[in-house]
């Protein structure tokens, strides 16, 4: 019998929902109300909202404010968590209010997502973007646990392992299977955001643990592009000057970089890479059908080492949520919110044929 040419190794498609360890069964859901978006009642600016609304109720009281004169978008997370732990009597109990009313919040859109079908059976919420960062985040994400619990929702929302800046790239060596990793130590990712873009050389850690538990960011370099106000070629003239930087620093470092790079980027991501909608605050018109941000980046980057660059792209708070795979195997099905200017979501189910994660 004549030999059979063999197959080529498939690679996954830009947005999709199957990936080698995981089905994505929803990202991106914008639930609305007669309010607008629900989601945006456990968002950074939520909470910053409800801080201010306790601080106006004291002042129409007793003309003082525990917290002085400085409005609350400029008083930073650390100092608030200062405030909770150590702070005045008067201050302290304005914090916990907050965080009370925030928790209610968070459980509240919980509740609405459970609902959803492609979000029942969810055994974990895990907790990242920059809420993640505080202990005011902590308690809060802690206090909405018990309110779903004492509802008989038997779920739980904890914070993500790594830190959400490190996570938004570390989760984009899930993207791709294993095989086009073989060999290699280090990937090339790109965590793209409203405010930043942040590139960075993700190190596998293979050696340690074959599940990417151990993958680090090695070296990063963010772009505030919000400041600037550049256009949208600028922006991807920008980014791709980032990248050919990091693989120079990889070279240098002695790194064996794979050929690939993958992007988390707020959205719905087609399948060719185009953006369907959700794009609306990154730098241009990102949602144009002439642009395709995995194209421009190939062009710029055309090669990693000897071997054609292969790029994937997916919506960020799936690539956040990715991360967390190594650390599921007790899980079948969990979700992730990343709570920022907005609330990304999106909710996973674990392959029974992954070998990572099967339970020990």
């Amino acid at each position: 019998m004549p030999d059979q040419p063999l197959e080529s190794p498939v690679i996954p498609a830009h947005g999709t929902d199957q990936l080698p360890e995981v089905t994505i069964d929803s990202y991106n859901v914008e639930l609305r109300d007669q309010e607008g978006f629900i989601g945006d009642r456990a968002s950074k600016k939520a909470l910053r909202a409800i801080i201010d609304e306790w601080r106006e109720r004291l002042r129409e009281i007793s003309d003082a404010d525990p917290l002085g004169n400085t409005p609350s978008e400029k008083i930073s997370k650390k100092q608030l968590d200062r405030l909770l732990a150590d702070g005045p009597p008067e201050a302290a109990g304005l914090m916990h209010s907050a965080v009370e009313e925030f928790a209610q919040e968070l459980a509240a859109v919980a509740r609405r997502f459970l609902k959803l079908k492609a979000w029942q059976d969810t055994e974990v919420i895990v907790i990242g973007g920059g809420l993640r960062e505080s202990r005011i985040g902590e308690l809060a994400m802690g206090r909405a646990e018990m309110l779903l619990k004492a509802d008989k929702l038997d779920v739980d929302l904890v914070p993500i392992h790594n830190h959400p800046d490190d996570a938004g790239l570390i989760g984009c060596a899930h993207l791709m299977p294993a095989w086009l990793l073989a060999g290699h130590d280090t990937i090339l990712a790109v965590d793209i955001g409203g405010t930043n873009i942040r590139a960075g050389l993700v190190e596998l850690g293979i050696a340690k643990h074959a599940d990417l538990s151990a993958a680090s960011v090695r070296a990063s370099e963010i772009w505030r592009h919000c400041d600037d106000k550049p256009k949208r070629d600028e922006a991807v003239e920008r980014l791709g000057r980032m990248l050919k930087g990091l693989v120079s620093r990889a070279k240098k470092d002695g790194l064996t970089l794979a050929p690939f790079l993958g992007i988390g980027c707020p959205g719905v991501i087609r399948s060719d890479g185009s953006i369907e909608r959700g794009g609306q605050n990154l730098p241009g018109n990102w949602e144009s059908s002439r642009f395709n941000l995995p194209q421009s980046l190939r062009e710029l980057i055309p090669t990693i080492g000897e071997h054609e660059t292969v790029v994937l792209m997916h919506n960020d708070a799936v690539v956040q949520g990715l991360s967390e795979v190594p650390f599921m195997r007790k899980s079948k099905r969990w979700g992730v919110f990343t709570i920022g200017t907005g609330l990304g979501n999106a909710r996973f189910t674990r392959r029974n044929g992954d070998k990572h994660n099967k339970k020990k």
